[in-house]
């Protein structure tokens, strides 16, 4: 953790030894992170301490009784199943709407709704068009939208806060890894291959955008001043100018995982060697 804009770190002490693959928070005190093994932590200390709020067999076991309590045979087969696997599902995004209401989504179709904080979680996956039970790799929220995205071009998106989804259609049926609501009609879709697609009219219509190299986009962020950037697997953290994502450095960092935009000081480049900060300007990097 750090308190000084990413000058300076401290390591947190945690009660798992899983991968955890988001950290999010609703103020300076109030955080959650998620991960593997469907682990979810919680901290009400600035990140300082962590507490488990929920554990794979116990995300399992919601599914299952969501499941049950709808009578649906195919949704309570597809948890039974999920329950015998064992707690190996990870989750792979968190969206903090406020500091009592969550959501966190995953593997095959796992979405995991909380209105105490998370305390208590109740399963948001009979509400969503994924019969699949696609990966859902990035969840975004703008106003009364949300946005999901994820394996094998899923992308299902509401406009009542989350209480009712339909599908989208895209031209891209590759998976999408992360995603963007810059406007209030505009999305912007980017994963695989480099692949990065927007909408000015909520989905219903799509432009592909050009990307310097074919590389998966793995995480993007909004700048506080409006600024897409994105970030690949190449090591290259890109900002959106006009109709193309433009490097914003000469030569590559190690592999990124995310990126970060804090309300003071410079973006952060989450690499596998560490949190990396640079400058919002294209072509140059610190």
């Amino acid at each position: 953790m750090s308190d000084d804009g990413g000058r300076s770190w401290s390591q947190a002490g945690t009660p798992t030894s899983v991968t955890l693959t988001t950290v999010r928070f609703a103020d300076a005190v109030h955080g959650w992170a998620v991960g593997h093994g469907g682990v979810v932590l919680a901290s009400v200390d600035g990140g300082k301490t962590w507490n488990r709020r929920l554990d794979g067999r116990q995300v399992a076991q919601l599914v299952l009784d969501s499941a049950q309590a709808a009578g649906d045979a195919k949704a309570i087969q597809d948890a039974q199943r999920l329950l015998a696997d064992g707690p190996d599902k990870p989750l792979l995004d968190l969206l903090v709407i406020d500091a009592q209401h969550l959501l966190a989504v995953g593997a095959y179709g796992i979405a995991l709704g909380s209105v105490d904080g998370g305390k208590t979680w109740s399963s948001w996956m009979a509400r969503l068009p994924n019969p699949k039970g696609l990966h859902i790799y990035t969840a975004r929220m703008r106003g009364q939208t949300l946005l999901l995205a994820g394996e094998q071009g899923l992308v299902m998106q509401s406009h009542d806060g989350g209480q009712s989804f339909y599908r989208v259609d895209t031209p891209y049926k590759g998976s999408f890894f992360t995603a963007e609501l810059p406007g209030d009609q505009a999305i912007l879709l980017a994963g695989l291959r480099g692949t990065v697609l927007r909408s000015v009219d909520a989905g219903a219509s799509w432009t592909t955008l050009s990307s310097p190299m074919p590389v998966s986009i793995t995480g993007s962020v909004l700048t506080p001043d409006g600024r897409v950037l994105a970030a690949n697997q190449a090591g290259f953290v890109m900002a959106l100018q006009g109709d193309s994502f433009v490097p914003m450095h000469a030569a590559p960092l190690p592999p990124l995982n995310g990126l970060l935009a804090p309300t003071q000081g410079a973006v952060l480049a989450l690499t596998i060697q560490g949190a990396m900060p640079l400058t919002t300007e294209t072509g140059s990097a610190k």
